[in-house]
Formats: C-alpha cells, structure tokens, sequence
C-alpha cells in the first residue's frame, strides 16, 4: 500500500479512466530479461474505486484481488472478466481515522486450498479492522480483531501450521492468527521492521522456512527465520535500495524476487545476494505497481494508480528460466 488519491487527482481520474477503459491490450516497450511479452491485459475502473492492492492466485486461472479503495473484493477471470465477490461494511467514521491513510482500504489477501479467501480490512476503528474471511458462497466475516491504531496490510498463509502472518505498517509489527480465528500474537517487533515516518513493514511472504517482508519507508527485504518452536528468530536485512518497496513474489529460483516498486512505478528483480535490476518501468505500462504473483512462467503485476491516477490495470508477462 502506498497513497491514497487526492480529492483533485480523483475527479480529475474520472475522463482519463473513461479514456483507458476503450484501450485494447499493448505491447510493452522496455521490458528485461528474464522478462518478456509484456502487456496490458486488464484495465480497472479509477472511478469505481478498482484500486488493485493486493491478489491471490487460484488453480484454476482466476486472480482474487482486493479493491482498496473500493473495499471490494473481486475475481477476475483468465478472460478479464471481474466480479465483485463482497463489499465490505463502510466505517461510521467514514474510515477518516484509518492511520497515515485516512481512508478504509482493503489489502493483503491470501487463498487456501479449499477455496476460502483471508484477507486484510483498515478503518481505524476497533469493529472492523482486522482479518476477515471469505468462504466460497457465502459472506465476509471477521475472524480476529487487530489494533485500530495500526494498518494492517500484507498477509501470508502457512499451510503447514495454518497460520497467517500479518504485517502492520504503522506499528512495526508482524502478527500471527490461526486460520480458525481468535486472537492475535505479536510474532515480531524487529526494528527493521518500523516506520521512519510513512509505511514500515509492508508486502510478506512464507519461503523456505522464514517469513520474508518489505519495509517501504527503508527500501528493504528481511528475512526472519521461523523457529522449529514456531516463534520469531532474528531479523536480517536482505536486500536495499529498493525505493517504495511493496509486495514481492519468489520466481522459483531460490531466493530470487520480483518487487513491486510502488512510488518509482517500476519492477525489480532482486538476487539472493540483494542486487537488483530493473525489469519493468512505466513504459510497460506499470501505474503505481502494489503487487506480484506468478503462475508458472507467468508473472502477474497488478497496478492502483495511485498517484499517477489513470488506468489502474494488470499486467502478464514471461518469465524466462
């Protein structure tokens, strides 16, 4: 997650999303190996607050995404087709309490193998924000209360333990909450993982028994092992100078990454040894990338647009071996 519109961008969104709505899909111009055939292969609606934070993939091609803005949660199909699965509650408030944001967002999202959709919701107020659970058919329900005064934001799953893992990017804290519910556990309050003034720990991700997160204020990667007796080891920094760092995505490579860098609108291939290169830009289409995930060789790239505010979309590329 990384800015909400402003007031002015948003109406000003409204004919350049109309515009980007009649687009056909392109080709990119400025892609890198070991990507290629880049392209736009979903437009989102500005207007409908289709802000795409965070996805999940199913095995039978569709893509689960969050809406932030919207506070939807939708499937897109393998033909571009989108459909709201649930909307949620709007805050009293209005969700102008939301830390940093000020606006009620909807954002990491997770799938289990029966189909049944975690995810994350914001408001600043203490009978909304936290996990949620979507189970197919049926309605969004909360599973486990986290603090108000925090922003919740990227969500991983361990199968093995059904656990899930929650960064929050306002209080520098990674919780865990069993996948039945209940109440959360303060897993990790590294250092690393605080905010120097916007968002600390961001995107997240189980591999290779360790959870691994972002921090955007910082441009970073940790890794934090998992201890055989399920708590937090020690915190080390990976990877840097990855400027408005998001959500990331192993390519099966080992250790190496594909990050969504948010702000700079560009994607970064990070090496085990915490290089990095520039694989996608703008020029391929990128507005404000949130998040990343990959099907086999193929890599997803979802776009909010939010600051560029036009044409939020999706982008498929190749992977290369």
């Amino acid at each position: 997650m990384f800015k909400k519109l402003s007031t002015s961008a948003l109406s000003a969104a409204v004919l350049v999303a109309a515009a980007a709505a009649a687009l056909t899909p392109v080709s990119a111009s400025a892609v890198s190996a070991p990507l290629t055939s880049a392209r736009i292969a979903v437009h989102f609606d500005l207007v409908k607050g289709q802000t795409p934070e965070n996805v999940a993939l199913a095995p039978g091609g569709a893509a689960y995404v969050t809406f932030a803005e919207g506070r939807q949660i939708a499937e897109v199909s393998p033909r571009g087709t989108i459909r709201i699965l649930a909307t949620l509650p709007k805050p009293a408030d209005g969700g102008i309490h939301t830390p940093v944001l000020g606006f009620p967002l909807t954002v990491g999202i997770v799938r289990s193998h029966d189909g049944t959709l975690y995810f994350l919701y914001a408001t600043g107020t203490p009978d909304l924000t936290g996990v949620w659970r979507l189970r197919p058919g049926g309605e969004p329900q909360r599973i486990a209360a986290l603090p108000a005064d925090g922003l919740p934001n990227g969500l991983a799953l361990d199968p093995r333990t059904r656990t899930l893992y929650v960064t929050d990017s306002v209080l520098g804290t990674i919780w865990t909450v069993p996948t039945t519910g209940g109440t959360p556990t303060a897993w990790s309050t590294a250092p690393e993982l605080a905010s120097t003034g916007f968002l600390g720990a961001n995107g997240l991700k189980i591999h290779n028994g360790a959870v691994w997160a972002t921090n955007l204020d910082k441009g970073s990667v940790l890794r934090i092992p998992i201890l055989r007796d399920g708590r937090a080891g020690s915190a080390r920094t990976e990877a840097t100078g990855l400027p408005g760092i998001d959500d990331f995505a192993f390519t099966g490579h080992g250790d190496q990454l594909l990050a969504a860098l948010n702000g700079p609108g560009e994607v970064a291939l990070v090496q085990p040894d915490g290089s990095h290169s520039i694989v996608l830009t703008s020029a391929d289409g990128l507005q404000n990338p949130t998040s990343i995930a990959l099907r086999g060789d193929t890599v997803y790239v979802l776009s909010a647009a939010y600051l560029t505010a036009k044409d939020p979309n999706l982008i498929l590329a190749h992977l290369n071996d």
